[in-house]
């Protein structure tokens, strides 16, 4: 009588196969490939420079796609791949030799960014260039699984996109024109974490590197009598990539803090102190060790019993300890010096043309002119008797304890028009009688 086939045992023998990366394998053309990126000579160092001049442009314009163009075109995976291959086959010497290249072309490259940012008219830093900065233990899982995809695409005889892919993923060009940056401006905060960010990603990719050649059983070099060297120098490469993780991992655990932190923030915000009459016109959250939430409030003001209140919901929302401040009457708290135009701004992007709320349009202008005391506003029409014909107009009188100056009618003229989205606009400003 015939066995019955254990289920598990055929689905491993099916699924087993399609794992597998000794099919297909080209070790004389790996070899071959790995040995021509330890050549940083003649057209490989000048596409380099090429390649961090235009990065270094896509940086300080904000532009993505030139960053990935540089990326795509960059020969530095090629001695960073070669360390992690000659530790794997234990050719030490040829380990130097890739050491030696890529300090030579990290070297280049810091001098070519450093030179092109100290002519570079534009010195302020974008958000492309500020997110090469703070390296985390995220960037060095992308380094370990774009190494990967990048050792297993070269060593296939048809070696597909994976390796142009894995270019871009693991970003080794932006961290060393960021390190340029930060060089050139004497930033050092720029320059030692973009560099640390650069130096994660290649100790990582060549670690990949190195995992996936002993796999796939790459010939070794015999060492002979010298095994005791062998064996040293892979505990020194060992203890450096412990080194080098660890604080990526405590920067990772600070940004997701930080990121939950801000998160939790804006939600207490928005449900608790943005309401149909009160707006945030600006707002700071801080996290550290002294957390803080500083807003500045439009509209009803919040007495200090709502305050207190308030203040006790914090622990509702995981952030309790975090101070709370409020800046509520912008004439005595010294943000009377923000710019008019930051309000005007505000409610030409959300306001209701066809709706005009006389009211809400009073309580803002008295923060800004505290000596006005009622206000109206009509959409009327103006009979011209030398052109015989009615003209459309607004009309906004106002009565005010002292009466503004020119200077004041002209932003309050600004203000209404910008505010009602009306462009004919009519002032009558009158003294209250006392």
């Amino acid at each position: 009588m015939a066995s019955k086939e254990n289920p598990i045992v055929s689905f491993y023998q099916w699924i087993s196969p399609r794992f597998h990366l000794l099919d297909g394998l080209d070790k004389p053309g790996t070899i071959e490939s790995v040995q021509k990126g330890a050549e940083l000579v003649g057209s490989n160092l000048w596409t380099l420079i090429f390649a961090i001049f235009i990065a270094s442009i896509g940086l300080n314009v904000n532009s993505t796609a030139v960053i990935i163009g540089a990326m795509l075109i960059s020969p530095l995976m090629g001695p960073i791949v070669g360390i992690g291959f000659a530790a794997a086959t234990n050719d030490f010497n040829q380990l130097k030799r890739f050491l030696r290249t890529l300090s030579v072309a990290t070297v280049v490259s810091i001098l070519t960014s450093f030179i092109y940012f100290s002519l570079s008219p534009i010195s302020e830093a974008q958000s492309e260039l500020l997110a090469r900065t703070t390296p985390t233990i995220y960037d060095a899982l992308i380094a370990l699984f774009g190494g990967a995809t990048g050792i297993i695409a070269n060593t296939r005889k048809e070696k597909g996109t994976a390796i142009a892919g894995v270019a871009i993923a693991t970003a080794l060009m932006p961290p060393l024109c960021t390190a340029g940056f930060g060089l050139s401006q004497g930033n050092w905060q720029y320059f030692f974490g973009a560099t640390y960010l650069y130096l994660i990603n290649s100790i990582f990719i060549a670690i990949a590197t190195f995992i996936f050649v002993r796999y796939m059983e790459f010939p070794k070099v015999d060492w002979g009598l010298y095994k005791e060297k062998e064996t040293k120098v892979k505990v020194y490469l060992s203890i450096f990539a412990i080194i080098v993780i660890i604080p990526s991992i405590f920067t990772a655990y600070q940004i997701v803090r930080s990121s939950y932190f801000k998160g939790k923030a804006e939600e207490f915000i928005r449900k608790e102190i943005i309401t149909d009459s009160r707006r945030v016109l600006d707002k700071n959250i801080v996290y550290g060790s002294d957390p803080k939430i500083e807003i500045t409030i439009l509209g009803n003001k919040i007495d200090p019993t709502q305050e207190e209140e308030l203040k006790a919901k914090l622990k509702y929302y995981a952030i309790d300890g975090t101070k709370l401040i409020l800046h509520q009457d912008l004439s005595t708290t010294g943000l009377d010096t923000l710019k008019f135009e930051i309000l005007s701004e505000l409610y030409q992007n959300q306001m209701n043309l066809g709706t005009i709320n006389t009211e809400l349009i009073a309580k803002e202008l008295q923060i800004f002119f505290p000596n006005l005391i009622s206000a109206s506003f009509a959409k009327t029409k103006k009979y011209d008797m030398n052109a015989n014909l009615y003209l459309d107009t607004n009309l906004f009188d106002s009565e005010w304890k002292k009466l503004p100056s020119k200077e004041d009618m002209e932003k309050l003229e600004s203000y209404i028009r910008l505010r009602s989205g009306e462009k004919q606009i009519e002032l009558i400003t009158r003294l209250k009688k006392q």
